[in-house]
């Protein structure tokens, strides 16, 4: 009787990596890369079978690019305080775009603070997706970092990557994308698309909360400096010098999340087992009924592209978002009502906040129907 829309904040964790961290923390336990008796190295086998897994599944060249981190926004930040201080001056520029997430603004902003380097905001076009051919006349040879969502959070809509990395890459720029809500719902090149920084969350990918993933060319990767101290990430330590681990334990300081590793794992093979083609065209043909269902609705205004990856934003006329996800919580269901830690892209809508329905493996046609009735009986309640 509850309907989950709300997969693009978090997505609800099946059986199997469930299991899998029950038994990592009952069973298998031990720490990694330290011990020398039998569990905890074969925790340590484990611990980098889940990283080699995570580099096929994105099609990497090389475990090795393959960085352990607590989400995407930690990614994003290793990024700007690793390759970001040692790389930028003044009068560098980074571009952005107006629907980007605030884990992939205010990074940067900080480290314009730091640097002082210049930000532009790439525009959308208008049915919400980044305008590549604005952003084609934008870039110039002072541009060294593009960094854009891959899909939006809010909107649904779909980057065209390799287009993106290609005219990042005509400028000399390196390009970095968020992958958090591309990862769950589409399958993921990281050859094929080019790019040179890939960041994204094992929570929305089935996973659980805590673990995520930095993948970076081997050659960049390996050039960075590190960005935390402590233990694992180091060489050799004396009081006159330190000298560092190679990466990706370079960025990996302290003791990691073993058994958030091991969940990502299972995660992948379960999504895997069903295949990314076919939970998108699942999730599309959810998304068509709901825009359906919706804009027969006369007070009811939708956002983002017909064709958006999983995720419908809307508003109702004179109602206000956090109010509609109060009355569908009454029926049963569970949407997002905010601004979707994307203020920058609600200012560019014209609205405090939009109510977001997404969908994941587990939604069916009678999830649709129930925001549907629920929607109409906000209309009812508000007049």
């Amino acid at each position: 009787g509850w309907h989950y829309l709300d997969t693009a904040a978090t997505a609800q964790k099946p059986q199997a990596v469930i299991d899998a961290i029950t038994r990592a923390y009952a069973q298998d336990y031990a720490t990694v890369h330290r011990g020398v008796y039998r569990r905890s190295a074969d925790m340590t086998i484990a611990y980098e079978a889940a990283r080699q897994r995570v580099a096929s599944f994105v099609n990497a060249r090389s475990a090795d690019e393959v960085v352990f981190v607590r989400g995407a926004t930690e990614a994003i930040n290793l990024v700007a305080q690793s390759w970001g201080v040692a790389n930028l001056k003044p009068g560098d520029r980074i571009l952005l775009s107006k629907l980007e997430h605030h884990s992939n603004i205010v990074p940067w902003q900080l480290i314009q603070d730091r640097t002082g380097v210049e930000i532009d905001v790439c525009p959308l076009t208008d049915d919400g997706k980044i305008d590549l051919d604005a952003m084609a006349a934008m870039l110039t040879g002072r541009h060294k970092l593009v960094a854009l969502a891959h899909v939006s959070n809010v909107l649904g809509s779909l980057l065209d990557a390799k287009r993106a990395t290609e005219l990042a890459h005509a400028v000399g720029a390196k390009i970095l994308l968020d992958g958090c809500q591309a990862v769950p719902r589409i399958g993921v090149d990281v050859q094929a698309i080019g790019c040179d920084f890939y960041a994204f969350s094992g929570h929305k990918l089935y996973g659980p909360t805590g673990i995520g993933v930095l993948w970076a060319k081997g050659d960049i990767l390996n050039a960075m400096p590190p960005w935390q101290g402590g233990g694992s990430m180091i060489d050799r330590v004396t009081f006159a010098k330190t000298t560092w681990a190679a990466a990706p334990q370079r960025f990996e300081a302290g003791t990691p999340n073993i058994v958030g590793a091991l969940g990502l794992h299972a995660a992948i093979d379960y999504v895997d087992a069903i295949g990314l083609r076919l939970i998108h065209a699942h999730e599309m043909k959810l998304v068509a009924q709901a825009r359906d269902a919706l804009s027969a609705i006369n007070s009811v205004r939708l956002f983002g592209p017909a064709d958006s990856a999983g995720i419908v934003s809307f508003a109702i006329e004179g109602v206000h978002p956090h109010d509609v996800g109060t009355i569908l919580d009454e029926d049963g269901v569970a949407i997002r009502a905010g601004h979707h830690c994307a203020q920058p892209l609600m200012e560019h809508l014209d609205i405090p906040a939009t109510a977001r329905a997404s969908f994941g493996i587990y939604s069916d046609e009678t999830d649709v129907a129930a925001l549907a009735r629920g929607i109409e009986r906000v209309t009812r309640i508000f007049g």
